[in-house]
């Protein structure tokens, strides 16, 4: 007897791209990623969150994670059945690794605030290593339950 798993109904849908690790770079990977869950008809609400998360995150690889001559990327990775949405932005600075604590005193108020932000705004956050010298810093945003009152029976019918 042969046997096939359930698949489910909601695919997994996933955005990628290289972005020059410029301010103009990061200004556009907030556009594009703003755009794409627009056209995903993500909630409003996950769209501005997400939207903020993605221009801290591109801000600090520009800043922090640049390489001369080396790209960054910003991946969206939206998974309805599991109501998730993952934001990824890889740099080339594996060395450097991001705390949600600023660790170094500055004479601007407003350094080293970015990832407190994004620590606020998301569900989970961290990082991991991309070989062979980068790494990736990655967010979580739970998605709102379906509305499903208009295919649910009433409990009086």
């Amino acid at each position: 007897m042969t046997t096939t798993a359930p698949r489910s109904a909601l695919p997994v849908r996933t955005f990628a791209q290289l972005l020059s690790s410029t301010r103009r770079g990061a200004r556009l990977a907030r556009l594009l990623a703003a755009g794409q869950l627009r056209d995903w008809e993500v909630s409003p609400g996950v769209t501005e969150r997400a939207e903020q998360v993605v221009a801290e995150l591109a801000a600090n690889a520009v800043l922090h994670g640049r390489v001369r001559g080396r790209d960054f990327r910003v991946t969206l990775t939206l998974d309805p059945a599991i109501g998730v949405l993952r934001i990824a932005v890889t740099d080339a600075r594996g060395e450097r690794r991001p705390s949600p604590v600023p660790t170094h005193r500055t004479d601007d108020p407003d350094a080293g605030r970015g990832l407190l932000l994004v620590a606020a705004l998301t569900d989970r956050w961290g990082t991991e290593p991309y070989p062979p010298g980068g790494k990736t810093v990655w967010a979580e945003l739970a998605l709102p339950a379906p509305v499903r009152a208009a295919s649910t029976p009433s409990a009086s019918a």
